[in-house]
């Protein structure tokens, strides 16, 4: 007997107290690798043996459908269970539960028979509206029994295009109850993820966006560049050296291709590869020796983003991008699941889906109208202000946006985390530096200014900071505590003054800092450095009206 986790009983509970209190249906919101299938299992037992309900499970992957088959003959073994699926080559119409994949059964309601419950997993794939199999199925379903229940389960209980998939009108019409990813990773019950530290980000500007998502041809042509294939590769093997199972997503069947040809050529590593055109036989085959570990990298196009189930997978390496926040949820997701010999999930993203969607656990969800555009806001590397794409100067500091390079692009993976609140410290080369006068934007006339102080980290990023010489109070100490590990010099009363003294070589040289990320807040924060030799103390009267600081620290 299959005893559910605290959070899964508790969102048994939330449906059963929907079912009673409302007359709509609930969506449960459960993580990838959250265990879906035994919440399902548990309510079918409670439906057909306590109730005397007959239920319908519904899913649209093979793999998902044996899952649910399996855990059923664990949860309840007393309940007749049957399987409808064309892929699994049954057609059981007649038992009190049956679970069927929805592309076999979308048109044959009536041949089912009604139903008290319907479970969909994988909720958020029923389509807002127009004529998908699910909306068919369902709307056929209320026909047979006006009285039946929907229940829905997903990890991202939301679309691109139109948002969450919960609205008044729809088939689902509340979330009863959410369990969050740092919650399941904290208790024990998800894999902790990792990203690995760079400084440079992808650029994709090239690219357009058709439906909600980049247009698939202009990706691949993109991505299947040789130096980019050749130097993700090349990360790809650096880092999973003492890993076990890599998953990678390509983004297109050439892509793909090119991949494992790179690193069998150049790193002499077999790589498994599946799309949606290899056959049956050889994808479970396949599927197969990466399972039992015979495989260590197994790459893919579009086909293992659910429903495909490998707990040992300890490294993801998304070398595609997509629009998509749920597909990128569901690529990472397959790192979630526990295994013994797995401490944590190495996530490498190559596709810049890090920095467009923010961490897997606190995403950010944009809508636009048709799906198409750019992203609506940038960020300023000088000031760090937040603002919209199309200004050509930061109405904030005034700096200049260089022109779209339309041709770049990174072959390194992102340092952004990959769960929010996670700390990165990483430290960076110093190529330059830069000292300017800041006025906050607004600001009244006498209000202190600061000087910005920027370092040129890459080869184009600059990390900037703000010393308060003009303010008061514990600003000013922490100003002048700064100022002194970098030169024999008093600190000057005005930001003004600052800036002509450090831009007169008065300060000792930044060789390299240490700067500190954490997912889901706004800047970057310096924390350590690496300064050079003092410079020697400037001669008495070289800025006029200069007037020594006699604060003590």
């Amino acid at each position: 007997m299959l005893t559910l986790r605290p959070y899964q009983e508790q969102t048994k509970q939330a449906v059963y107290r929907h079912l009673r209190d409302r007359d709509d249906n609930p969506c449960a919101v459960v993580p990838t690798a959250g265990g879906k299938t035994p919440i399902m299992a548990s309510i079918c037992k409670d439906a057909v043996g306590a109730w005397g309900g007959r239920v319908l499970i519904l899913a649209h992957v093979k793999e998902l459908l044996e899952q649910t088959a399996d855990k059923l003959r664990l949860v309840c073994p007393e309940v007749e269970f049957g399987v409808y699926s064309a892929g699994l080559k049954r057609r059981d119409t007649t038992h009190s539960v049956i679970v069927a994949g929805i592309q076999s059964v979308y048109r044959r309601a009536c041949e089912l028979d009604a139903f008290d419950l319907v479970m969909v997993d994988e909720a958020h794939l029923i389509p807002p509206e127009g004529d998908g199999m699910y909306r068919q199925f369902l709307a056929d379903a209320k026909v047979l029994n006006p009285n039946v229940r929907i229940i829905g389960f997903t990890a991202t209980p939301f679309r691109m295009k139109t948002g969450p998939i919960c609205t008044p009108d729809g088939f689902l019409n509340h979330i009863c109850f959410e369990v969050g990813v740092r919650e399941l990773i904290r208790d024990g019950f998800l894999c902790p993820l990792v990203t690995k530290a760079g400084i440079n980000k992808a650029d994709f500007e090239r690219l357009h966006v058709r439906g909600g998502e980049f247009v698939a041809d202009e990706v691949e042509n993109l991505m299947d560049d040789e130096r980019l294939v050749a130097a993700a590769c090349g990360e790809t093997v650096g880092y999973t050296a003492d890993r076990r199972a890599v998953l990678i997503f390509a983004s297109g069947i050439k892509h793909g291709e090119h991949i494992v040809r790179v690193l069998a050529d150049e790193h002499g590593i077999e790589c498994g590869f599946v799309t949606g055109e290899t056959p049956a036989k050889e994808r479970d085959a396949v599927l197969g020796r990466f399972r039992r570990g015979e495989l260590k990298y197994l790459c893919n196009v579009n086909v293992l983003t659910t429903g495909f189930d490998a707990p040992h997978i300890d490294c993801v390496a998304l070398v595609r991008p997509t629009m998509s926040p749920g597909l990128y949820y569901q690529m990472v997701g397959r790192g979630f699941r526990l295994h013994p010999e797995k401490q944590n999930c190495l996530v490498l993203d190559f596709g810049g889906n890090v920095m467009r969607h923010g961490p897997v656990d606190n995403l950010t969800i944009k809508s636009t109208p048709n799906g198409d555009g750019e992203a609506p806001m940038k960020e300023c590397p000088e000031c760090m202000a937040i603002i919209a794409t199309g200004y050509a100067h930061c109405p904030e500091c005034g700096y200049e946006f260089p022109p779209p390079n339309r041709k770049k692009h990174d072959a390194k993976a992102t340092e952004a985390g990959i769960l929010s609140g996670q700390i990165t410290d990483t430290e960076y080369e110093v190529r330059d530096v830069s000292y300017s006068v800041h006025t906050k934007r607004g600001a009244a006339a006498d209000a202190p200014r600061t000087m910005r102080v920027s370092y040129c980290v890459g080869l184009n990023h600059w990390q900037s900071e703000f010393i308060c010489v003009e303010h008061a109070g514990y600003a000013r100490q922490k100003a002048a505590a700064w100022w002194r590990r970098r030169t024999p010099d008093a600190v000057p009363d005005t930001a003004e003054r600052a800036v002509e003294i450090a831009e007169a070589g008065g300060l000792a040289h930044t060789e390299r800092i240490t700067v500190r990320t954490v997912v889901g807040e706004k800047y970057d924060k310096i924390t350590a450095y690496k300064l050079g030799p003092l410079p020697e103390a400037i001669p008495a009267g070289a800025f006029v009206g200069y007037e020594p600081d006699d604060i003590p620290f």
